[in-house]
C-alpha cells in the first residue's frame, strides 16, 4: 500500500503537544508532508519559543511516522516562528517588541518579581530573544536579580532613549538605572504612570519576541495605564495558596478582564514546603488555591512551585534559578511555564475586542 498523506497525519494526531493542548495537525503546526517512495519529511512551525522541546518532539513524532506499514525513515523538523500578538488591536505595536507579556499580582510578597525574571530567562533558554521591564517603579528588583552591578547607567542616544542593560542575554530596563538606589520614589500616580510610559516608549528594544513586565503590586494607575497606553499580549498573575493572596489575585484577574487583556494563566508559589532534614510536607499557605483560582476564572494553572529557599537565596544572589541550576527540577517548571505562556499567547492572536474608555466621574 502507498503511503498517503492521510496516514501521516493520523500519526500526527495520536500524540499531543502538551503546551498548546492539541495534536500538531488540529494546532494548524504542520507546514509541509512530503512523500518520496517510503521516505517522509515532516515540517512543523510551533508559534512559540521551545527551543528545549522542540527535537525530543521531533524524535516522537519521526517515530510515530516510521511505525506506519511502509515508512523506511521519517524526518521531522520543528522551527519556531514567534508572532506579534495584542489584545488592544487599536493601540499601535511598540517599535521593535512582538508580544508584550504583563507579570502581575494582587498583593506583594507573593513572588512575582522572582517568577517574572525566572520567565523571561526560560523563555531566553528556550531561544527568544526577550527584554525585561522592571515597572514596580517603588521597589525595582530586576536590576538585583540579573546580577546587573549597582550604579549601572544605560546608555543614552539622541538624547532621549535609553540603551538597556543586559543581564544573562536579557535586555533590562528599570528606573533604578536611573536613581540612585536610596532615593525613595515619593510619586504621585500620574508621575508614576509618565514614568511608565517613557520607561518602555523611550527604550530602544533589539528585535524582541517577549517583553516581560515586572507590574507593581495591586491594581492602581500603573496598570490602567498599561492597559490603555501599551499593546500588551497576554498577562500572568501570581498568587500564593493564601486565601488573602487569592482575593487579591482574583482582583487583579477581574481588572484584566474588564479592560480585555487575556490572562494566560496562573503561577502559584509557595504551594509546599518539604523540609530538607526530614522531608516532611507541610502546606504552610493552605493547598489548592492556585488551582481553584484557575479553574473559577477558567484559565490555566501555568506552575504550582514549592516554598524553596533555593529560589529566594539565588535570586537575591542575582543569578535566579534557570541561570543558577539550570538542570534543577524548579528550573524544568519554569521552563515548562515559558513555554505555556509562549504557546497561550500564539493561539490568542488578535481576537480580543477595543477596550472600553474608564471613565472617571465625581458622583
Amino acid at each position: 500500500m502507498p503511503i498517503t498523506r492521510e496516514a501521516v497525519e493520523a500519526a500526527l494526531r495520536q500524540y499531543t503537544d502538551p503546551h498548546l493542548d492539541q495534536d500538531p495537525v488540529s494546532a494548524g503546526c504542520v507546514r509541509s508532508i512530503d512523500i518520496n517512495g517510503d521516505r517522509v519529511s515532516v515540517q512543523l512551525e510551533l508559534g512559540y519559543a521551545a527551543g528545549l522541546f522542540r527535537s525530543g518532539w521531533a524524535q516522537m513524532l519521526a517515530m510515530a511516522i516510521e511505525n506506519l506499514d511502509g515508512v523506511s525513515r521519517a524526518d521531522v523538523q520543528v522551527d519556531c516562528l514567534i508572532k506579534p500578538h495584542k489584545a488592544q488591536e487599536q493601540l499601535p505595536a511598540l517599535a521593535n517588541v512582538k508580544n508584550v507579556i504583563v507579570v502581575a499580582s494582587g498583593k506583594g510578597g507573593v513572588g512575582k518579581s522572582t517568577t517574572a525574571a525566572n520567565l523571561a530567562l526560560a523563555l531566553a533558554r528556550e531561544g527568544a530573544r526577550v527584554g525585561m521591564l522592571d515597572a514596580d517603579i517603588y521597589g525595582p528588583s530586576q536590576g538585583i536579580m540579573f546580577g546587573i552591578p549597582e550604579g549601572s547607567r544605560p546608555q543614552i542616544r539622541n538624547q532621549s532613549a535609553f540603551v538597556p542593560l543586559e543581564g544573562y542575554g536579557v535586555q533590562v530596563m528599570s528606573m533604578a538605572f536611573l536613581t540612585d538606589d536610596k532615593t525613595p520614589m515619593v510619586w504621585r500616580g500620574p508621575m508614576v504612570s509618565g514614568a511608565l510610559l517613557q520607561l518602555i516608549t523611550q527604550s530602544i528594544w533589539n528585535d524582541l519576541d517577549y517583553l516581560v513586565v515586572d507590574m507593581p503590586p495591586g491594581t492602581g494607575d500603573i496598570h490602567l495605564t498599561l492597559a490603555q497606553k501599551v499593546p500588551v499580549a497576554g498577562a500572568v498573575i501570581v498568587t500564593t495558596p493564601q486565601d488573602l493572596a487569592l482575593l487579591d489575585a482574583k482582583r487583579g484577574v477581574e481588572m484584566f478582564n474588564k479592560v480585555n487583556i487575556p490572562v494566560l494563566g496562573v503561577v502559584e508559589n509557595m504551594a509546599v514546603h518539604i523540609c530538607s532534614n526530614c522531608g516532611h510536607v507541610e502546606h504552610l499557605f493552605g493547598e489548592g488555591g492556585g488551582s481553584r483560582l484557575a479553574a473559577d476564572y477558567h484559565v490555566e494553572l501555568l506552575a504550582s512551585l514549592p516554598l524553596s529557599m533555593a529560589i529566594r537565596s539565588q535570586a537575591d544572589a542575582g543569578k535566579p534559578t534557570v541561570v543558577a541550576d539550570p538542570e534543577s527540577q524548579i528550573a524544568m517548571i519554569y521552563q515548562d511555564m515559558a513555554r505555556k505562556v509562549g504557546a497561550r499567547i500564539s493561539q490568542g492572536g488578535m481576537g480580543a475586542s477595543a477596550m472600553p474608555n474608564i471613565v472617571i466621574s465625581d458622583d
